[in-house]
């Protein structure tokens, strides 16, 4: 008999987790799993990939960081189920759907860790630490995760590492001149991408001063940023302010990064902290070459020299040197490249991932029975 499984995350955007949820609702056996997805706060982008698929989504439309109208309805939405294993993920949705799984006596629950997590305060982590009493399993994408949350007190035994999982990409319908073309960059122009919510975390400020140096020594570099967030304005004024407009471009929010990613001679993160990078490993998947910071998460992608190269945060000398480095050497940038494909498709696939959460739940059931 099939187990009935509820996802529970905030929203549907096109994010980090928001793609894992995804995939991993999607590919679950369906002879063994019948999924179904709660976004507590909004749909998203995501929201048609699921429905496509089959997987039914539900949107409970949380509007307050305390809303108790929408923990009511979860609460009667979990009721109405029955799951027999609700699995969450990042803080809000780990808070209120383990919350209403309790409360409607929901045995098997399942929270996911995503990211180190400085912005949480002491309230965060005595709530974290409350609902681990009652959590069958705690899943981290990375060891770097698991590491924080144990040293913030969450119980070892009960976190898992699962890393993210990510496909190899079909090749782009649109050539390399073609998107030069479209961007009205130079048919010589070498493009780096950078892509990401500009938010604090993500330090695109370092980017833009990287592409700065960068521009002293060669004329030919172009930062594509993409995404939007908080920050942009702010960074368009900064950017401009540097007299470096011509070299750094923001295209805001695409649906369409696969198709441009595979033209990148480099992927940049110049991220503060992460769980693991999606768009690392989307990079990694087409073969760009990356130069990120060395943070945890980052440093279980990336294996300096062999696949790419890590820089301090904050060091923009760094990343333009080791960028400079594979610009200038394109059989070196072809190695990182291939090196780095063979080890998403080796180590970090859908299937491998799909694998081990269909084990895990079949594992907790079990137990359960």
């Amino acid at each position: 008999m099939k187990k009935r499984i509820l996802q529970i995350i905030p929203t549907l955007d096109r994010s980090g987790a928001e793609k894992q949820m995804s995939l991993l609702a999607r590919r679950l056996p369906a002879d063994q799993f019948d999924v179904h997805v709660c976004a507590l706060t909004r749909g998203g982008p995501l929201l048609e990939c699921l429905r496509e698929a089959g997987v039914p989504v539900t949107l409970i439309g949380k509007r307050w960081r305390v809303d108790p109208r929408a923990y009511w309805r979860l609460k009667r939405l979990v009721a109405d189920l029955q799951p027999d294993l609700i699995h969450t993920w990042l803080f809000a949705a780990n808070s209120y759907g383990r919350a209403a799984g309790r409360a409607c006596g929901v045995k098997c629950l399942v929270a996911g860790e995503r990211c180190v997590d400085p912005w949480k305060g002491w309230l965060e982590f005595a709530i974290d630490r409350r609902l681990a009493r009652h959590t069958a399993r705690i899943v981290a994408n990375s060891p770097g995760v698991r590491d924080f949350y144990v040293d913030h007190k969450l119980p070892a035994d009960r976190i898992e590492v699962i890393p993210n999982g990510i496909d190899l990409p079909q090749p782009s319908d649109t050539t390399r001149g073609q998107l030069l073309d479209e961007l009205q960059l130079p048919r010589d122009s070498l493009l780096i991408g950078l892509v990401g919510r500009l938010s604090p975390q993500k330090r695109v400020k370092d980017a833009i001063w990287a592409a700065d140096l960068l521009k002293v020594i060669r004329d030919d570099i172009h930062l594509l940023i993409i995404g939007d967030g908080p920050q942009r304005s702010r960074l368009e004024r900064f950017r401009n302010q540097a007299e470096i407009a011509d070299k750094v471009h923001f295209l805001g929010h695409r649906n369409d990064v696969p198709r441009l990613m595979p033209h990148f001679n480099a992927l940049w993160s110049t991220s503060v902290y992460e769980g693991q990078s999606n768009s690392i490993m989307e990079a990694m998947a087409a073969a760009v070459p990356v130069v990120a910071t060395d943070i945890a998460g980052t440093r279980d992608l990336i294996v300096p020299g062999v696949t790419g190269y890590l820089a301090g945060p904050g060091d923009r000398a760094g990343l333009a040197r080791h960028t400079n480095r594979i610009l200038g050497d394109p059989d070196l940038a072809r190695r990182l490249g291939q090196a780095a494909q063979q080890r998403m498709a080796t180590e970090f696939s859908v299937q491998q991932m799909v694998a081990r959460y269909a084990a895990l739940y079949g594992e907790l059931l079990e137990g359960d029975a």
